[in-house]
């Protein structure tokens, strides 16, 4: 039972905390603090799946080395992978909450698609949003959300504790917008305030369902909700950060890839942006 019954946050029944390890010297995860402390403000249930990359002899950039030395390297990166899971699962146990884990050890992909299945049975998977290893960061983060159907919430490093008190809701009247507002609902019926803000020049804003009808929607939730329609200063993604910033928000709800992740590649877009760049957590949704 949760230790906050009355919280909106009980709603989450099940959070997934991913990481994969791919280096010696990886330090933990933020994404397994805060998700932690999130599961706990919820009274969740916590899945943890801290998974090493294993690697492989066909990979080039290990020509040269002996399967032997790959042995060694396996092993080490599975016994990291294990020993984060199970500081996690003793931190769980401390926190009072049910905690399931595994450290499975696989090699590129098939490591992030595992991942992404397991994601399907949680209400929301934690995961990292780490610029040192922003490929394989951006990549999990992509999979698990295109291939869930489920939310993902993206940690950067600096972020090693849940906080919810100011949510920002990018709001562009896209389905991926509303999906996520409404994925999120647990957090935002949570939160001391919310602002749904919209970006773009008047014509723009007309063209889509203003963010005050869906600011309503909100509203009948019980969500403390304010509406802000800010002019482009840059990017879509520069005026989210600036205004996040001047908001102090602890969170930003978007819809991620609205369009296309092969035009976000060669056109650039306000979810890669973001993932480059995050100036908050990002929960995300498709």
């Amino acid at each position: 039972m949760s230790r906050f019954p009355s919280s909106p946050l009980a709603a989450l029944r099940d959070i997934l905390i991913g990481s994969i390890v791919e280096g010696e010297h990886d330090p933990i995860p933020p994404a397994i603090g805060y998700g932690l402390s999130l599961a706990e403000a919820a009274g969740a249930h916590v899945t943890i799946q801290s998974a090493s990359w294993c690697l492989v002899g066909s990979d080039a950039w290990l020509q040269g080395t002996t399967d032997e030395g790959i042995g060694v390297i396996d092993r080490r990166l599975d016994a990291l992978a294990r020993a984060f899971a199970e500081k996690a699962a003793g931190a769980a146990a401390q926190a009072g909450l049910v905690c399931t884990w595994e450290a499975p050890s696989l090699p590129y992909p098939e490591v992030v698609h595992r991942l992404a299945a397991e994601a399907r049975l949680h209400d929301l998977t934690v995961l990292d949003l780490d610029p040192v290893t922003e490929v394989l960061s951006r990549e999990t983060i992509e999979t698990t959300l295109l291939a869930s159907g489920r939310p993902v919430l993206a940690v950067p490093r600096a972020y090693q504790a849940f906080a919810g008190r100011r949510i920002l809701v990018a709001w562009d009247g896209s389905l991926q917008a509303a999906r996520a507002a409404n994925e999120a609902m647990p957090l935002l019926r949570a939160a001391e305030a919310v602002d749904i803000v919209s970006v773009g020049d008047a014509e723009d804003l007309l063209t889509t369902v203003p963010g005050a009808e869906f600011a309503r929607h909100l509203a009948r939730h019980g969500v403390a909700v304010t509406v802000s329609d800010l002019p482009q200063a840059g990017s879509i993604a520069d005026t989210l950060r600036t205004h996040a910033g001047v908001v102090r928000a602890d969170l930003i709800v978007m819809g991620a890839y609205r369009h296309s992740r092969t035009q976000e590649f060669l056109f650039g877009g306000a979810t890669r942006s973001l993932l480059k760049n995050p100036p908050v957590p990002l929960f995300l949704a498709h």
